[in-house]
């Protein structure tokens, strides 16, 4: 059966919007733009396959890009030397694109990027590519993904798409196609205002996560305990949002501030970046103050590391806070190891780890366990109850069961 619609980028955008199409009971193609997290199970990626999913390999796959009606880039956009972000796989799946493309395919950019780069960037890697003009030969849009991986209340279906066309007759095309997914599209006025949509969005929560982070410092300094404040706060019903501190803020969305982009960078941004930056050093300082309050010092001390991703119940290790705080407390001169139940082998800095295989009797053998992730799987009151000394740095223990961030 023909494709109906190409999904350019495998990772935790691409992946997600593909699984969504197929149990729309769309054809679907998928092409990966280079090494991309996984954020699908095996047993989720095999289903996919057995109700029609496709991932043409060899180098006649490509050729099929044009025979789809609609194309959806969702290359991923890490931060790249400069500070900026890293266009290279969304110019390789552009590229890649514009070489098969036919008319009237509707084209959609689904990557977290700056505001314009769906016009200044890549309208004239496709029309340079096809010979056909945005506009007038293809449709050309951007949506900003709203996937929230492991987020099993909030899927494709029940969440509003934005999307703003190069022209009003874009938008529409585009808003057919994603009817097919969700319940509400939200038109944008173009594709500047939606990829401003995605900015908006995802500094949101990195600024309010760093206030929370500096909320934690000071609580910690004046010896209230914030996860009360917290539970506290969030009863008001209007004007507070609650978001929770951690060790780090990790994920494949990352905060722009626009410095050197634009007349006017975000402070606020950028200054939520720093202090979010500062948090895994700050979780390896109250690790060494706790050790010495008991009488250890954190050379030599056995610390176990629980979960390692940067998100509950996921694999994906993606600019995960773990890394860090592992490095620091191994050049303090602790003996480190971790706990994972989605990852079976670790590395830090070119170094491996060793992995825990009987969770309870590691955190009774570690001087210290660190809860850096609250997967699913831990029995909280059971490890508070086994570990010498426990950090929850995810206020996820019962009050009084851990020493919490």
């Amino acid at each position: 059966m023909p494709a109906d619609l190409a999904v350019i980028g495998l990772g935790p955008y691409g992946l997600p919007l593909a699984q969504a199409a197929v149990a729309a009971g769309i054809p679907t193609l998928g092409y990966r733009t280079g090494p991309e997290a996984d954020p699908l199970t095996p047993a989720e990626v095999r289903r996919m396959l057995a109700t029609g999913f496709r991932t043409p390999t060899g180098p006649a796959g490509p050729a099929e890009l044009g025979r789809v009606r609609t194309a959806v880039i969702c290359a991923p956009t890490p931060p790249g030397a400069d500070g900026g972000l890293d266009l290279t796989q969304v110019e390789a799946a552009a590229r890649t694109l514009a070489a098969h493309m036919r008319p009237h395919t509707t084209v959609i950019l689904e990557s977290p990027v700056r505001p314009g780069t769906t016009e200044d960037f890549l309208r004239p890697l496709l029309e340079q590519g096809s010979g056909l003009r945005a506009g007038r030969d293809f449709h050309l849009a951007y949506s900003p993904s709203r996937v929230d991986p492991g987020n099993r209340d909030f899927t494709p279906a029940n969440t509003p798409k934005v999307i703003g066309g190069l022209t009003p007759a874009c938008t529409e095309s585009a808003a057919a196609f994603y009817s097919r997914l969700t319940d509400k599209v939200v038109r944008a006025r173009g594709p500047r205002e939606a990829e401003t949509v995605q900015l908006l969005e995802t500094n949101f929560r990195h600024v309010n996560i760093a206030l929370v982070n500096e909320m934690a410092v000071l609580c910690d300094d004046l010896g209230v305990d914030l996860w009360d404040v917290l539970r506290c706060a969030e009863t008001k019903p209007f004007g507070f949002h609650a978001f929770r501190p951690g060790p780090g803020v990790g994920g494949h969305s990352v905060a722009q501030d626009l410095t050197g982009r634009a007349p006017h960078s975000l402070r606020m941004v950028e200054l939520a970046q720093q202090v979010n930056a500062q948090m895994p050093r700050y979780v390896v300082q109250r690790a060494a103050a706790l050790l010495n309050e008991h009488g250890k010092s954190a050379r030599g001390a056995r610390i176990l590391l629980l979960g390692v991703t940067y998100k509950a119940d996921l694999a994906d290790q993606q600019a995960t806070p773990a890394e860090e705080i592992a490095t620091r407390l191994m050049s303090m001169g602790a003996a480190v190891s971790y706990h994972d139940p989605h990852i079976p082998s670790w590395n830090v800095a070119d170094r491996p780890v060793p992995r825990a295989d009987s969770l309870y009797e590691a955190a009774a053998d570690a001087d210290l366990t660190i809860l850096l992730q609250q997967h699913r799987t831990y029995d909280l009151q059971g490890l508070s109850v086994k570990a010498q000394l426990l950090l929850d740095t995810r206020g996820a223990t019962p009050t009084g069961a851990a020493h919490r961030l």
